[in-house]
């Protein structure tokens, strides 16, 4: 009897106040209070506001069994997207997986400029890289009359963002499988993309939740310019005349993306600021006729 009154005790008192504030001591994390409200919003399947509103709220001894077990796997490194399978971006909730990048704030910078340079109407939009589909889903939420096509070289990210399509009901945009330009066809008015930038040396790769992605999706040669510049080289050929290119980039990359474009032959190249004013996006404009192919 002492054991069953012992045990009840020890559950009446694992609120979910309790549980975050004794849970946000262990993580080793950017925002550990954040992360664990929500790994606890995916276990009860609530809102945040649902854990502010009912703090008092116990957890039956399953729940508790699962939130450690989610924690234990958070304190090991594994990203929280990949704990819930779920990521807010912009204004979309986006399925993820270990085969994509996970989509983060300073991505909606490049979001941001696209939207500034096209009003909506009948555009033809693609997206280099999609991986989970964020950028063009996003692109295809604000503008419906715009025709987006994403493109990734990796089945299951084709796949993931042909998903988050279907359940977003964003019919305006549609998903191929192919590296970079291979499987698109015609002319766009703008190309985006969020290609691999990162330095193959860089020291950051063996920290955070990078080192549960996918390595294809960070690094590229020549000091992370290699996709942009293999991209830039190619867009000539599928952008209209007047057509935009845009590429999110390393903080430091700004100059060297701006150069790359310049020699390229683009006309009005610019940087923008992410959020955090370090300079993320750069863009460029091809006013000539589509360049032939080499």
């Amino acid at each position: 009897m002492n054991n069953a009154r012992s045990h009840e005790s020890a559950q009446v008192s694992l609120t979910i106040a309790k549980v975050l504030q004794s849970a946000a001591q262990l993580v080793d994390s950017d925002s550990p209070r954040l992360d664990l409200e929500l790994l606890l919003c995916h276990l009860l399947d609530c809102g945040r506001t649902y854990l502010f509103t009912h703090p008092e709220r116990v957890l039956s001894v399953q729940q508790a069994a699962d939130f450690d077990a989610l924690l234990q796997r958070r304190l090991a490194g594994e990203p929280v997207a990949h704990l819930t399978g779920r990521r807010g971006f912009w204004t979309l909730d986006l399925e993820v997986s270990a085969d994509t990048l996970i989509p983060r704030p300073d991505t909606e910078t490049l979001v941001e400029q696209a939207l500034e340079l096209l009003p909506d109407g009948d555009f033809r939009v693609a997206d280099l890289g999609t991986g989970t589909g964020a950028i063009a889903l996003a692109l295809a939420s604000e503008r419906p009359g715009w025709t987006l096509q994403g493109c990734d070289r990796v089945a299951g990210a084709v796949a993931l963002a042909q998903r988050n399509a279907k359940r977003l009901g964003l019919s305006n945009a549609r998903f191929v499988q192919g590296s970079w330009f291979e499987p698109l066809d015609g002319r766009f008015a703008m190309i985006v993309s969020n290609p691999p930038y990162i330095d193959p040396a860089d020291p950051h790769l063996g920290l955070g939740d990078v080192r549960f992605e996918p390595r294809s999706a960070l690094v590229a040669d020549d000091k992370g310019l290699a996709d942009i510049r293999h991209i830039a080289k190619g867009a000539r050929i599928v952008l209209e005349q007047g057509g935009w290119l845009l590429f999110e980039h390393g903080y430091d990359q700004a100059e060297a993306v701006r150069t790359l474009l310049d020699e390229l032959g683009y006309c009005d190249t610019a940087t923008r600021p992410d959020l955090g004013g370090r300079d993320r996006v750069t863009l460029g404009r091809w006013l000539q006729e589509p360049a032939r192919s080499d």
